[in-house]
């Protein structure tokens, strides 16, 4: 590509796009039927899969035809970027925008839009405190080096390509966990014949326990070196993530000792998203089960991985939902944990291979997405480096 290179020439951003300021005051009367806020467009996707109707939403909102790029201009790290293939209106927390091909070639401008060199850009000129957000005066006058067109077209028809592929696979993803829910729900999920409580499993020990409260454990006592103290935000789908993971000394871990974490211990958070969890392997051994989460200690250990599919399961994540006491962050407590009516296939082991197989075919599926953007990304920045 350094032919291409040496031919790119700079242009300001409203020399690219133009922004569509078309409003309408009362939703319910638009002519179309579709509204698209921050919430449906997805980070790195270009493809709207989800919007909410005009009936439901108030104040004024922008009009966008299909092609128009949506644009969120409040907490742009946020990376909300899609292009429309309908008609609708759009929270006014977006910026609509339509490209001036004579400069840019329609398919090319969403693309770049998602390089890091313009969103790095369009963060580095956010303005405001809690919600930055992008003024297109502000954005109008930055200037970005862009290949000829031909070159645009070329680039433009792999990243396609990409995208397309990108698109398909996110599709297999969507039946991938719906076929998984399914299963957990069906097989370990609240049943008629469920005859037992999570408690009568945990009878011996500690069994449920709360983690450390904030008079136990303090800002102050994170460290960036020591033991990780596993945190509600960590907790995935049946995961630990190390991306943030808080850590206090050996000695502050020593005096929290009886929250020590154990092979086979099954993490939940007491508030928010209840759908998170994880079981506790050999690398996470000795760490801690931080503020705001609850640690289960079985007495069968191997009974761990059907107990984990039962609290994944959408029944029994309902059943808490409902129970969570409080009013402003409703909570879990070991009491109403305890409670959880515990149902288990007669060939468990049976039902257990299947979901690992389904959750292995998702990982999988999503390891092959991330390659795909990281290529997207790579030919993104070589184009206009």
């Amino acid at each position: 590509m350094p032919e291409m290179l040496k031919q790119t020439q700079l242009f300001r951003f409203d020399q690219m796009a133009v922004q569509v300021k078309d409003k309408i005051d009362n939703p319910a009367e638009a002519d179309v039927d579709r509204y698209v806020g921050l919430e449906h467009i997805d980070p790195e996707s270009l493809k709207i899969r989800r919007w909410g109707e005009t009936t439901d939403v108030e104040s004024s909102k922008i009009i966008f035809k299909s092609g128009d790029i949506i644009f969120g201009k409040r907490r742009a790290y946020q990376r909300k970027l899609a292009v429309a293939d309908f008609d609708g209106i759009c929270s006014a927390h977006a910026m609509v925008l339509r490209p001036k091909t004579h400069v840019v070639i329609e398919e090319f401008l969403p693309f770049f839009m998602q390089s890091d060199i313009f969103m790095d850009r369009a963060v580095k000129i956010s303005v405001g405190g809690l919600s930055p957000t992008i003024n297109w005066s502000d954005i109008a006058k930055e200037e970005f080096a862009l290949p000829p067109l031909e070159e645009q077209q070329r680039i433009a028809e792999v990243l396609l390509r990409i995208e397309a592929t990108i698109a398909r696979l996110l599709e297999v993803a969507s039946s991938g966990y719906a076929a998984l829910e399914s299963c957990r729900d069906t097989w370990f999920g609240i049943s008629k014949s469920s005859t037992s409580t999570l408690g009568r499993l945990c009878e011996r020990g500690s069994g449920i326990q709360i983690g450390p409260f904030g008079a136990q454990l303090h800002q102050s006592d994170y460290r960036s070196e020591g033991v990780p103290v596993v945190m509600p935000s960590d907790l995935g789908d049946n995961s630990i993530s190390m991306d943030q993971i808080a850590k206090v000394s050996p000695e502050k871990a020593d005096q929290l000792s009886q929250h020590r974490l154990h092979i086979g211990d099954i993490i939940l958070p007491r508030r928010g998203d209840l759908s998170r969890r994880a079981l506790v392997s050999g690398e996470h051994e000795g760490w801690l089960c931080g503020t705001g989460c609850l640690r289960i200690r079985l007495d069968d250990v191997n009974l761990a991985q059907a107990v984990v599919q039962s609290l994944s399961s959408a029944s029994v994540i309902r059943w808490l939902k409902s129970r969570a006491v409080g009013t402003t962050m409703p909570n879990l407590n070991s009491k109403i944990v305890a409670g959880v009516p515990v149902h288990f296939p007669e060939r468990a082991c049976d039902a257990l291979v299947l979901i690992d197989q389904l959750t292995t075919a998702l990982e999988s599926t999503h390891a092959r997405i991330a390659k795909l953007r990281r290529t997207r990304s790579s030919l993104l920045l070589e184009a206009f480096q």
